[in-house]
């Protein structure tokens, strides 16, 4: 997977916010918002391929979750992205 080019992670008012940069996205009518831990792994993968294995390494390292947890949220983070748009 990659994020797909043309989404950036801002922070608006606060909150880490997804937002369609560019004449690619100009059909993206969404702002996607994160919480701490997704924003956390979108700044851990952007511009990089990645796997969902790759995800949830990223949650065991920073939380120290067990495995079985951090491969179910990150398999439930990725699904999320790919349903709207986000990565390819």
């Amino acid at each position: 997977m990659k994020i797909v080019e043309g989404f950036r992670l801002r922070d608006v008012m606060g909150q880490a916010t997804v937002i369609g940069e560019g004449v690619g996205q100009v059909n993206f009518n969404k702002l996607v918002t994160l919480n701490e831990s997704a924003a956390y792994l979108w700044k851990s993968v952007e511009g990089k391929e990645f796997e969902t294995a790759t995800l949830a390494g990223l949650l065991i390292e920073k939380y120290g979750i067990d495995e079985a947890l951090a491969l179910k949220d990150a398999e439930s983070i990725s699904t999320q992205w790919k349903e709207i748009g986000l990565v390819e």
